[in-house]
């Protein structure tokens, strides 16, 4: 009887072992246990042995390094076996192939032990095989799925790139291929989602969703927080101000409708958009028309000052002129750090772009007056290239500067300008009494506060944008001007503490208003005969 029941109790204590090793083993396809090297671990402690894992290279990701018979290693990782079995004085192994069936190569399992392989341990080690091929299956799928995202993802930012810098046919050509029909549009809006940055990717993947394949999504290189989207047609407004809805501490801005010549102006708006929406209860805001300095300017004027202005630059070479003109534009709006994760170079790119078109124009960008005017020129070359005259949208006919500012050829007249529209000057531009409208009241908002904003800002201008210079001008702290320009934020409705379009329309209303000189141009007086430009 003795023997019988301990007979009994041998076998059930077996067969609860083998149950225990077979749920410990499925505990591990578990989508919180799917780890390989803690199962080849548990392996080789249930083994009573060692137990390692090499890839089909031979490199080894689990487990302790173990003297193993390498030609037998490398018949069965390219196939030509499917196991092997050694035995010595020091214990026995077992080798077994892992992965892809031939003739690919596969990975090797290796497990060494004191003791014979009986029954059991060899059921257990090929069931750890199996179960091991499925998570090896498993983390390639997911790698590639990964690389495929990655691949994707870069792709958009390429394709914004492209657009940033006006190459609207190659953005086309490349976003053709994933996207069919994505950019087969006249005109876009561009938005910035702006959230935690580490909910990034799951809003990235929400805007995906929302739009329905009819937006241009992409992880921004500058903000880490930010997400752009160009969009295509009028029904993703919608959707995506649903989306700041169900996501609490997200923001939305999105710009007027551009052509996607003019992306980068349209990324502008969206960010300068996101100001606003910080202050609004529905957390969006799509930028606002509003009545920009150069549409009040003699447009055939602005067109022939643009065009001598930026005269220089059309000695160069075609691409070359694209690539400083459009890095300029980017320069100007945003800091060079920024402008050189959107276009995707260095920092010390733009900075050598921009200190060319410096050294061409002759002039110094360190000079808040010098950067807001060739901004001016700037926009008005890409308003002309659109086709828009930059003041009631109609085709730039007449003057100087023709359809894209540069030859003054174009135009139904023939380029027969006005005379004085021809040698205009920047001074006239801004001495026009609509611009000096505008100017007096939009500076005119800041004389209600007691600070005097407006003598802070004025002085912060002339400074360049530099706190401490200005400080010391008006002897008060750094900080004070940090302050008071912070404070003409909200009441001008402007961004002027990030540069940009904001910032310069404020400069260019000092100007306008004389409260500061307008910049010294060497190419400004249409009679002095051009100077030799070195390139």
């Amino acid at each position: 009887m003795a023997g019988q029941e301990g007979g009994a109790g041998d076998g059930r204590a077996q067969d609860t072992g083998d149950s225990t090793w077979a749920q410990e083993l499925l505990d591990h396809l578990r989508p919180t246990g799917r780890d390989i090297r803690r199962l080849v671990a548990w392996l080789g402690e249930t083994v009573h042995g060692t137990a390692s894992l090499h890839d089909d290279a031979g490199t080894l990701v689990a487990g302790p390094r173990m003297p193993l018979d390498k030609t037998l290693v490398a018949d069965i990782r390219v196939g030509r076996i499917a196991s092997a079995a050694s035995a010595d004085g020091d214990g026995h192994v077992r080798l077994l192939r892992v992965g892809h069936p031939a003739p690919a190569a596969a990975g090797v399992l290796a497990v060494a032990r004191p003791d014979p392989f009986d029954r059991r341990t060899s059921d257990i080690l090929t069931h750890t095989a199996q179960v091991l091929e499925l998570l090896l299956r498993a983390r390639e799928t997911t790698a590639a799925d990964r690389r495929l995202k990655r691949a994707t993802s870069d792709l958009r930012l390429a394709i914004l790139q492209l657009l940033m810098v006006e190459d609207t046919v190659a953005a086309r050509r490349v976003a053709a291929g994933l996207w069919p029909g994505l950019l087969d549009t006249d005109t876009a809006c561009v938005y910035v989602l702006e959230g935690d940055a580490a909910e990034r990717d799951r809003l990235a993947e929400e805007c995906l969703g929302v739009t329905r394949g009819r937006a241009l999504v992409v992880r921004c290189p500058a903000m880490d927080g930010h997400v752009i989207l160009v969009v295509v047609g009028d029904t993703s407004g919608e959707a995506l101000r649903s989306l700041v809805d169900r996501n609490p501490g997200t923001l939305l801005g999105g710009s007027a409708h551009q052509s996607l010549a003019r992306t980068a102006a349209a990324y502008g708006q969206a960010v300068s958009a996101l100001a606003v929406a910080r202050v609004r209860p529905d957390r969006a805001a799509v930028y606002a028309e509003r009545t920009h300095p150069e549409r009040l300017m003699d447009p055939a004027a602005l067109r022939a000052w643009t065009a001598r202005l930026l005269r220089p630059l059309d000695t160069l070479p075609h691409h070359t002129r694209a690539e400083l003109l459009a890095t300029t534009r980017l320069g100007l709006e945003f800091t060079a750090v920024s402008a050189a994760k959107v276009l995707g170079v260095s920092r010390n790119t733009v900075r050598a772009r921009m200190e060319r078109v410096e050294a061409l124009l002759r002039t110094d960008f360190t000079d808040l007056t010098v950067r807001a005017t060739v901004h001016l020129a700037l926009s008005t070359q890409v308003s002309l290239a659109d086709g828009q005259d930059g003041q009631d949208g109609q085709e730039g006919q007449d003057g100087e500067g023709g359809q894209d500012g540069r030859d003054g050829q174009g135009g139904r007249d023939g380029g027969r300008a006005d005379a004085r529209q021809t040698r205009a000057r920047l001074g006239d531009l801004l001495a026009g009494p609509a611009l000096e409208a505008w100017a007096r009241e939009l500076l005119g908002r800041l004389d209600s506060d007691a600070r005097d904003l407006r003598r802070t800002l004025r002085h912060w201008i002339a400074a360049g944008g530099n706190a401490e210079r200005a400080a010391q001008t008006l002897a008060v702290h750094a900080q004070t001007v940090r302050e008071h320009v912070r404070s003409a934020e909200p009441v001008l409705e402007r961004r002027l503490l990030a540069s940009g379009s904001d910032l310069y329309e404020v400069v260019l209303a000092h100007l306008a208003t004389g409260a500061l000189e307008p910049p010294v141009l060497p190419r400004d007086d249409p009679g002095q005969p051009d100077a030799p430009v070195h390139g």
